[in-house]
């Protein structure tokens, strides 16, 4: 696990401790309130003070047990260990405090209570949390480059990172294409894995899915392969390189640490992950408070779709997303049915440049369809891929496979952000841009993004897509 990616889930777990701990307390008091038999419970304003102690000791007792470091190594016996250790320390804690400063009123039996619950409760967070956490941030595919110690090593972690959502996709080598194998089965590893020569690697970033590559390339080799990075840059794919040969200036450079690897990396996207977190988060929410309030909205507008033409109500499409990955798209219908099988026929009108197509008049639609399409209504469905985390509400608009087929390297960067529903295009002119500007625009959103971006963005959205400016 990368340790700034680390350093991030520890503050997350301790923060679900924190809460875990609040709620432990509120629910044993419910529970000793409940307990008839035994002497009553004084006012909670007697406790006031001590539920933020409590907090403070079981979280301070896990940094300092080390509950919070190497997280991805979470199994059954760690968690239980792990949380039984510090259930303990901190009750003995908790207790000596109470003992030392005698107030006699705390009920023990509260507090027992809070413990036990306490201890089940950060078990259950752990043993669900690292199914959960693979489901959420989805997989990521490293390919390495390089034959080297530290090559396989690195391809160890991430092996042991699986479950975790780490994947290597393969190798590549620095080394003429007679002399590289098509398979390699170390056996250090657990699996086989394809080998690549290192000339094949722009079309490996259009054949597969990688998110991250790897250099662990000798100091020799490092000079053969400055075009290899260019096209990295080139493709937004986040490249990473193992300084182990070149150990001194570690305490000069920024660096990234897999386990005890030293890796320098290279990125232009956004890189500030709690920032990313909040805006998924956000996404999520908004998407699902915007879902339920217009849900009669969702139905009214089913029932006309499907009473002003013939056809399914909704239109699905697949759509290349983050990283290249392909998602199925959402929106309403409002075309005939089969207008995909007519696009052919209509190419000499298309009004844009590149290898979109748009016409402002498109004959294929339907009365309603147009009216949806001039205030974006056909788009509301997509809520739907937000809440499954294929979209954002802000980022670059998913292309088409086959237009993606057409890019230019400098424009596939464009893929390393998630997509959304607006972007600095809509705000610009929509569908009066021409091709190139339209793709300036989203390198320019992913150069400078930040949440109030993203919230200028959505605002200026609003009144573009309620006066129907460019849009076609």
């Amino acid at each position: 696990m990368f340790s700034r990616h680390n350093r991030m889930i520890e503050s997350l777990y301790a923060l679900a401790d924190a809460l875990i701990a609040l709620a432990s307390f509120w629910i044993a008091r419910q529970i000793r309130l409940d307990m008839g038999s035994i002497r009553p419970l004084y006012s909670i304003s007697n406790y006031l003070w001590i539920v933020p102690l409590l907090v403070a000791i079981w979280v301070g007792v896990g940094w300092v047990t080390g509950l919070y470091r190497e997280t991805e190594e979470e199994g059954f016996r760690r968690a239980v260990a792990g949380s039984l250790k510090v259930a303990i320390l901190a009750s003995l804690c908790a207790f000596a405090v109470i003992f030392a400063i005698k107030f006699e009123y705390i009920s023990r039996t509260l507090l027992v209570l809070y413990a036990s619950l306490d201890f089940v409760l950060m078990v259950a967070f752990r043993l669900v949390a690292g199914r959960l956490r693979i489901s959420l941030a989805g997989c990521r595919h490293f390919l390495l480059v390089g034959y080297t110690r530290d090559t396989f090593e690195i391809a160890r972690a991430i092996e042991s990172n699986e479950r975790r959502g780490m994947r290597l996709a393969g190798f590549a080598w620095v080394a003429p294409q007679a002399e590289t194998p098509s398979r390699a089965a170390p056996p250090v590893l657990r699996h086989t894995y394809p080998i690549y020569a290192v000339h094949e690697l722009p079309q490996l970033l259009r054949r597969h899915v990688i998110d991250e590559v790897i250099f662990t390339v000798s100091k020799d080799e490092l000079d053969q392969l400055e075009n290899t990075f260019l096209i990295c840059e080139q493709e937004g794919v986040k490249t990473r390189l193992a300084l182990s040969f070149f150990p001194h200036t570690l305490s000069k450079v920024s660096l990234e640490r897999m386990r005890e690897m030293p890796l320098l990396t290279f990125s232009t996207t956004p890189e500030n992950e709690y920032l990313m977190l909040l805006k998924r988060l956000l996404d999520f929410v908004m998407a699902a408070i915007m879902v339920t309030v217009l849900s009669p909205f969702f139905v009214t507008l089913s029932i006309l779709v499907k009473l002003t033409s013939h056809g399914p109500i909704f239109y699905r499409q697949t759509r290349c997303g983050l990283g290249g990955r392909k998602f199925t798209l959402y929106k309403f219908r409002s075309m005939k049915r089969g207008a995909d099988l007519d696009r052919e026929q209509l190419e000499a009108l298309n009004e844009l440049d590149g290898p979109v197509f748009k016409i402002k008049n498109d004959p294929r639609c339907t009365r309603l369809g147009r009216l949806m399409r001039r205030l974006s209504l056909d788009e509301l469905p997509q809520l739907f891929n937000i809440l499954k985390g294929d979209m954002s509400f802000v980022g670059p608009r998913p292309p088409l496979p086959e237009e993606v087929q057409k890019y230019e390297p400098w424009q596939r960067r464009r893929l390393r952000m998630q997509p959304g529903l607006t972007c600095l295009w809509a705000i610009e002119g929509r569908n009066r841009l021409n091709f190139r500007r339209w793709m300036e625009l989203d390198l320019e959103y992913i150069d400078r993004w930040s949440p109030l971006l993203d919230w200028k963005i959505l605002l200026k959205t609003i009144p573009a897509v309620l006066l129907g400016r460019g849009a076609f």
